[in-house]
């Protein structure tokens, strides 16, 4: 079904309140039929054209935890499944939460970055990162869990210019832009039309550049560093590797990737496969780089240019 669809339109409002496409249709507020799916914070259904949604989420709980609220409440249990579909939902939430729908993003961002802001830096510093980690107590995929991977590899970057590869929504260029040359990338090009149009409306700059990571239209050692994170898990190894391998060329001085540790891979996510540290350190050997392997919510694996 995925494959005859529409690419995810981010502002594609049928009406204020309301989210439609080909696969999903969400609505902010009206009851659902009887025999709906109930669960905390939605109510859902199907007919023979669209998963329906319905939610009545205030505006300030519209942040990127939707995600892992979504995951936990319909995809975890089994009743919903398939990336494209949670994908759609996750937009057609933001984008019904609002009766203009890039006011409903700009909502969405500052909400996630303020949190992200306060959970990973509480005293407006990294070494104020907490130790929030799957243990934690929190749903996976939220903003706590992300809040110190972002810190950790803010932590990593000693360079002003920095490219993302596979930024999707773009938080960690967002929260680098304030003191950095930032270039967010990704290989979905309404998610980086997205971010462009959102930005300048947050008070901040970077450049959003379509494409995919293993084939970044940029001359050799274009930035000081180059970053991948929470994105091999998305690739094949083949794919994987030529990821790692373009961002050397790209890299002046450093590379950082960053991955989730899971016993299997989390489909709602779109996760292929799974890492541990012995695959980051093989990736490490082949770089022919100095580089080093550590465990911080996830594994990571540093590459410094010889």
């Amino acid at each position: 079904m995925s494959a005859v669809l529409s690419p995810i339109d981010p502002f594609a409002a049928v009406r204020p309140g309301r989210y439609r496409d080909a696969l999903v249709d969400v609505v902010q507020g009206p009851a659902a039929p009887t025999g709906a799916l109930r669960t905390p914070s939605f109510a859902v259904w199907t007919d023979r054209e669209h998963v329906h949604l319905s939610h009545r989420l205030a505006a300030g709980e519209i942040d990127n935890d939707l995600a892992g609220r979504v995951a936990a409440e319909l995809f975890a249990p089994g009743w919903l499944s398939g990336s494209e579909l949670f994908e759609r939902l996750v937009t057609g939430i933001v984008v019904s939460s609002a009766d203009e729908p890039l006011a409903a993003w700009e909502n969405f961002y500052r909400n996630t970055l303020t949190r992200l802001e306060e959970l990973a830096w509480p005293g407006n510093g990294p070494s104020a990162a907490p130790e929030a980690g799957p243990d934690a107590g929190h749903v996976e995929g939220s903003l706590a869990e992300y809040a110190p991977v972002y810190a950790h590899a803010r932590s990593l970057v000693s360079t002003h210019s920095v490219l993302e590869l596979g930024s999707c929504f773009g938080f960690f260029s967002l929260l680098l832009a304030g003191g950095h040359a930032v270039t967010a990338s990704d290989v979905t090009a309404n998610t980086v039309r997205l971010l462009a149009r959102v930005a300048p409306g947050l008070g901040l700059a970077l450049d959003a550049l379509i494409c995919d990571a293993a084939r970044v239209p940029r001359p050799d050692r274009t930035y000081g560093t180059v970053v991948a994170l929470h994105l091999l898990e998305h690739l094949a190894e083949e794919h994987g590797r030529a990821v790692v391998a373009e961002a050397q060329r790209l890299a002046e001085h450093r590379v950082v990737v960053a991955v989730p540790f899971e016993d299997e891979p989390t489909a709602a996510y779109g996760h292929v496969r799974t890492f541990d540290l012995d695959r980051l350190a093989e990736l490490g050997r082949a770089s022919g780089w100095e580089w080093s392997v550590h465990e911080h919510h996830g594994g990571w694996l540093v590459l410094d240019r010889p």
